[in-house]
Protein backbone atom coordinates (compact mmCIF):
# COMPACT_ATOMS: atom_id res chain seq x y z
CA UNK A 1 0.00 0.00 0.00
CA UNK A 2 1.35 3.38 -1.00
CA UNK A 3 0.41 7.00 -0.35
CA UNK A 4 0.72 9.13 -3.47
CA UNK A 5 -0.37 12.37 -5.08
CA UNK A 6 -3.66 11.75 -6.84
CA UNK A 7 -2.78 12.00 -10.57
CA UNK A 8 -5.89 14.06 -11.39
CA UNK A 9 -5.42 16.49 -8.47
CA UNK A 10 -1.90 16.57 -6.90
CA UNK A 11 -3.26 18.53 -3.88
CA UNK A 12 -4.96 15.29 -2.71
CA UNK A 13 -3.28 12.16 -1.36
CA UNK A 14 -4.60 8.69 -2.24
CA UNK A 15 -3.82 5.27 -0.76
CA UNK A 16 -3.97 2.20 -2.99
CA UNK A 17 -2.40 -1.25 -3.28
CA UNK A 18 0.45 -1.69 -5.81
CA UNK A 19 -0.57 -4.39 -8.30
CA UNK A 20 2.02 -3.89 -11.03
CA UNK A 21 5.60 -2.59 -11.08
CA UNK A 22 7.64 -1.43 -14.10
CA UNK A 23 7.63 -4.06 -16.84
CA UNK A 24 4.65 -6.02 -15.49
CA UNK A 25 1.72 -6.79 -17.77
CA UNK A 26 -1.57 -6.27 -15.91
CA UNK A 27 -4.95 -7.44 -17.16
CA UNK A 28 -8.45 -7.69 -15.72
CA UNK A 29 -10.88 -10.34 -16.96
CA UNK A 30 -14.36 -10.50 -15.41
CA UNK A 31 -13.27 -9.06 -12.03
CA UNK A 32 -10.11 -11.21 -11.83
CA UNK A 33 -6.71 -9.52 -12.05
CA UNK A 34 -3.73 -11.12 -13.76
CA UNK A 35 -0.13 -9.95 -13.48
CA UNK A 36 2.26 -11.42 -16.07
CA UNK A 37 -0.36 -14.05 -16.90
CA UNK A 38 -0.81 -15.27 -13.33
CA UNK A 39 -3.92 -14.69 -11.24
CA UNK A 40 -3.19 -12.02 -8.62
CA UNK A 41 -4.88 -13.17 -5.44
CA UNK A 42 -5.49 -10.51 -2.82
CA UNK A 43 -7.23 -11.58 0.42
CA UNK A 44 -8.32 -7.95 1.01
CA UNK A 45 -10.13 -7.63 -2.32
CA UNK A 46 -13.87 -6.91 -2.01
CA UNK A 47 -16.59 -7.02 -4.68
CA UNK A 48 -19.92 -5.54 -3.60
CA UNK A 49 -21.67 -5.81 -6.95
CA UNK A 50 -22.37 -9.12 -8.67
CA UNK A 51 -22.87 -7.84 -12.22
CA UNK A 52 -19.95 -7.59 -14.60
CA UNK A 53 -19.60 -4.50 -16.78
CA UNK A 54 -18.33 -5.16 -20.35
CA UNK A 55 -14.83 -3.86 -21.14
CA UNK A 56 -16.22 -1.70 -23.98
CA UNK A 57 -18.40 0.25 -21.52
CA UNK A 58 -16.10 0.64 -18.52
CA UNK A 59 -12.71 -0.74 -17.36
CA UNK A 60 -13.95 -1.62 -13.85
CA UNK A 61 -14.21 -5.39 -14.38
CA UNK A 62 -12.14 -6.03 -17.53
CA UNK A 63 -9.18 -4.04 -18.84
CA UNK A 64 -5.85 -4.37 -20.61
CA UNK A 65 -3.57 -6.07 -21.04
CA UNK A 66 -1.42 -3.07 -20.22
CA UNK A 67 2.34 -2.92 -19.63
CA UNK A 68 3.50 -0.80 -16.70
CA UNK A 69 6.06 1.73 -17.98
CA UNK A 70 9.42 2.53 -16.42
CA UNK A 71 9.24 4.57 -13.18
CA UNK A 72 5.50 3.89 -12.85
CA UNK A 73 3.14 1.66 -10.86
CA UNK A 74 -0.32 0.21 -11.45
CA UNK A 75 -2.46 0.58 -8.31
CA UNK A 76 -5.93 -0.60 -7.32
CA UNK A 77 -8.20 -0.13 -4.34
CA UNK A 78 -9.29 -3.18 -2.37
CA UNK A 79 -12.97 -2.23 -2.76
CA UNK A 80 -12.73 -3.14 -6.45
CA UNK A 81 -16.24 -2.29 -7.57
CA UNK A 82 -16.11 1.21 -6.10
CA UNK A 83 -12.48 2.24 -6.46
CA UNK A 84 -11.26 4.93 -8.86
CA UNK A 85 -7.74 3.77 -9.65
CA UNK A 86 -5.23 2.81 -12.38
CA UNK A 87 -7.94 1.04 -14.34
CA UNK A 88 -9.33 4.49 -15.11
CA UNK A 89 -6.40 6.95 -14.97
CA UNK A 90 -3.51 4.51 -15.67
CA UNK A 91 -0.31 4.86 -13.62
CA UNK A 92 1.27 6.47 -10.58
CA UNK A 93 4.74 7.83 -11.36
CA UNK A 94 7.53 7.14 -8.88
CA UNK A 95 7.92 10.88 -8.18
CA UNK A 96 4.23 11.04 -7.10
CA UNK A 97 4.75 8.48 -4.31
CA UNK A 98 4.98 9.96 -0.82
CA UNK A 99 5.53 6.75 1.14
CA UNK A 100 4.14 3.46 2.36
CA UNK A 101 0.85 3.12 4.22
CA UNK A 102 1.40 0.84 7.22
CA UNK A 103 -1.30 1.56 9.83
CA UNK A 104 -5.02 2.39 9.69
CA UNK A 105 -5.47 5.80 11.24
CA UNK A 106 -9.19 5.98 10.45
CA UNK A 107 -11.76 3.59 9.01
CA UNK A 108 -15.30 4.60 8.05
CA UNK A 109 -18.25 2.30 7.39
CA UNK A 110 -20.23 4.17 4.77
CA UNK A 111 -23.16 1.71 4.88
CA UNK A 112 -23.65 2.02 8.67
CA UNK A 113 -22.49 5.66 8.78
CA UNK A 114 -20.08 5.14 11.68
CA UNK A 115 -16.38 4.44 12.33
CA UNK A 116 -15.01 0.90 12.18
CA UNK A 117 -13.47 1.04 15.67
CA UNK A 118 -12.12 -2.52 15.38
CA UNK A 119 -9.97 -1.51 12.38
CA UNK A 120 -8.45 1.73 13.66
CA UNK A 121 -4.81 1.23 14.61
CA UNK A 122 -4.46 -2.10 12.77
CA UNK A 123 -1.41 -2.71 10.61
CA UNK A 124 -1.97 -2.72 6.86
CA UNK A 125 -0.72 -5.76 5.02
Amino acid sequence: MIVFEYPEDPSKDFIKRVIGVPGDVVEGIDKKVYVNGRHYQNPHEIHKESETIPKEMNPRDSFGPITVPENSYFVMGDNRDRSYDSRFWKFVRRDQIKGLAFIKYWSWNRDKFRPRFGSIGNLID
